[in-house]
C-alpha cells in the first residue's frame, strides 16, 4: 500500500476527495480514501483472492436468506471511501447504484489482510462502525485469527467475537450459520 497523505498546504478536505475521486490507478489496484488520506493497493495475491471466493460460496450456499457477495463495491463512510474484500448485502441491493454508495442495507463486510494488515485491522474497521454496518468480519492472515466484529455503536463495534483460524464462528441473521473457517486461510 502507497499512502498518500492529505496536503496540509491551501488544498482542503473537498479538494482532497476531489483529486481521489479524479485518480487514476493502474489496472487491478484499488485506492481509498482512509481518514483524509489516499491509500493506494496493489493487487491481491493468490490466497487472498481464494479465502474471498471461499466465503463467497459459503455464503450462497449456506445462509438463511439469498445474499449477494460483491467484490470491489465502493462504500461511503463518515470516516472515507472503503472497498472492503467482499461487501454482503441482500439480492439485488445494489442494482442501479453508483460506484460508491452508502453502507445502508448492507449485512456484513468482509477485510482478508494483505499487504497493508493495520488498516485492515483498524481504520477500515472503525469506517464500517462508524457508517453502521452491523457486521464486520477480518480475516488476519498474518496473526492466524478470525474476527467478528457486531453491534455497531457511537463509531465503535460493541461486540467482538475472536477465534483462531480453521475453527467455527458464528455471524448473526440473516446468515444464520457457522461459518466453517478452515478453507479460509
Amino acid at each position: 500500500m502507497v499512502a498518500m497523505p492529505a496536503v496540509e498546504h491551501p488544498m482542503g478536505g473537498d479538494d482532497v476527495l476531489r483529486a481521489f475521486l479524479e485518480l487514476d490507478t493502474p489496472p487491478g489496484f484499488k485506492a481509498e480514501l482512509i481518514e483524509g488520506e489516499i491509500a493506494v493497493t496493489p493487487p491481491p495475491d493468490g490466497d487472498h483472492e481464494d479465502a474471498i471466493a471461499r466465503f463467497a460460496r459459503a455464503v450462497a450456499r449456506e445462509a438463511a436468506e439469498e445474499l449477494y457477495v460483491s467484490g470491489g463495491k465502493g462504500l461511503i463512510t463518515p470516516k472515507g471511501r472503503f472497498i472492503p474484500d467482499a461487501t454482503v448485502a441482500p439480492a439485488g441491493h445494489f442494482r442501479a447504484q453508483e460506484s460508491w454508495s452508502s453502507t445502508v442495507g448492507v449485512a456484513l463486510v468482509l477485510a482478508v489482510t494483505s499487504t497493508s494488515p493495520v488498516k485492515d485491522r483498524e481504520p477500515n474497521r472503525l469506517g464500517h462502525a462508524a457508517a453502521g454496518v452491523p457486521c464486520s468480519l477480518l480475516l488476519d492472515r498474518g496473526e492466524g485469527k478470525v474476527t467478528l466484529f457486531t453491534d455497531p455503536e457511537d463509531g465503535d463495534d460493541t461486540t467482538i467475537h475472536e477465534t483462531e483460524s480453521g475453527r467455527r464462528i458464528k455471524p448473526p441473521a440473516p446468515f444464520s450459520f457457522a461459518l466453517d473457517t478452515a478453507p479460509l486461510r
